[in-house]
């Protein structure tokens, strides 16, 4: 009994480590293999027909010596494998996407930033836009507010969120952490734990990046008004210069899971306030909004179901469409009726 005990307790970690291996190497040549299919899938089904042997060697209480060939050529081939996993690096470098094509570049010179790039499309559809690129400044010192914009595309517990800043001349300007897609990639989450895209940082006009999550793609879209004096909100705008630069400086992997639209911002915020806690709900980030009421960040003089009620902006948004096109006053329509929270005393 005791002999068979000794068997399985080594054979049982390598059959789990044979099976995470041989799935987490088939999804990585799937997502990042060479491009040509057929060399891929060849890739693909000899490195599974190679785990399978090894599982099948391993599962057997006396393998005959030759079927130990199988799991040989599978620790060859984890030792190849890791040696190009190693070599995929994050480039700037690739036939990008129309919509992520140009890289944000960002310049402070005290309270002014420079910013060039700013994504200013007019979309009609997904696949139908005219694109404009823009070079534009801003005043720190006209800093007005921050809005938390949150876009329901995959059920409740999944969301992109972006954040808007406001100035006293009436612009906004929004920042989202993004797939760097190619031309004709679709975003996969489960492609983003195998460095299948890079990360891209957009500032954007809002009648084109929260528009078109509205109109165009019929996303349910969120906006949330973030209740933060205004020395946290120009530092959390310096904070995205700072990302931007050292974007430009060395491209980086999107990750589903550890690098994404919500932890950035959240590692952002946390320089700027010390010790906030870490959350489930930053993963789930559709459920962000409500980290954020709990943290006392949102207008907390009202209930965050009549905040989540009142930000809802799709009706609004479409309603301000003139002939299909953005309107110029989409900022202030979609803002009505969505209260502010009050500012901190002495701000």
């Amino acid at each position: 009994m005791s002999g068979v005990f000794l068997a399985l307790a080594w054979r049982l970690p390598l059959l789990v480590l044979t099976l995470a291996a041989s799935g987490w190497g088939a999804l990585a040549l799937h997502f990042r293999g060479p491009e040509h299919a057929a060399v891929r899938w060849a890739l693909i089904a000899l490195w599974l027909a190679a785990g399978v042997a090894t599982l099948v060697t391993v599962a057997l209480p006396r393998a005959p010596a030759s079927l130990w060939i199988g799991p040989g050529l599978f620790v060859f081939s984890i030792l190849v494998f890791a040696g190009w996993w190693q070599g995929i690096q994050p480039s700037h470098d690739r036939d990008w996407a129309d919509d992520v094509a140009r890289l944000l570049k960002a310049d402070i010179d005290g309270d002014i930033v420079t910013l060039e790039n700013v994504r200013n499309f007019d979309w009609r559809s997904r696949s139908d836009f005219d694109a404009r690129w823009e070079t534009r400044r801003y005043d720190l010192t006209q800093l007005q507010r921050a809005d938390l914009v949150v876009s329901y595309w995959m059920g409740p517990a999944i969301a992109h969120t972006l954040v808007s800043f406001g100035f006293d001349d009436g612009r906004q300007l929004v920042f989202s952490v993004e797939v760097r897609r190619t031309h004709g990639q679709e975003f996969s989450a489960l492609g983003g734990f195998f460095r299948q895209s890079e990360l891209v940082l957009v500032a954007a006009d809002e009648r084109d990046i929260v528009r078109t999550r509205s109109n165009v793609r019929d996303e349910q879209v969120y906006i949330y008004p973030v209740a933060m004096p205004r020395e946290e909100l120009r530092s959390l705008f310096r904070a995205y210069v700072d990302e931007a630069q050292q974007l430009e400086r060395e491209p980086r992997f999107y990750n589903t899971l550890l690098s994404n639209c919500t932890t950035i911002v959240y590692d952002m915020v946390k320089r700027i306030v010390p010790g906030l806690p870490w959350d489930y709900r930053l993963l789930l980030s559709g459920y962000l909004p409500d980290y954020i009421y709990d943290l006392g960040a949102l207008d907390t003089r009202q209930p965050f179901a009549e905040l989540q009620r009142r930000g809802y902006i799709n009706e609004r948004a479409i309603a301000s469409d003139v002939d299909g096109h953005a309107s110029p006053a989409f900022s202030a329509a979609i803002r009505a009726g969505v209260p502010v929270p009050e500012r901190p005393p002495g701000d």
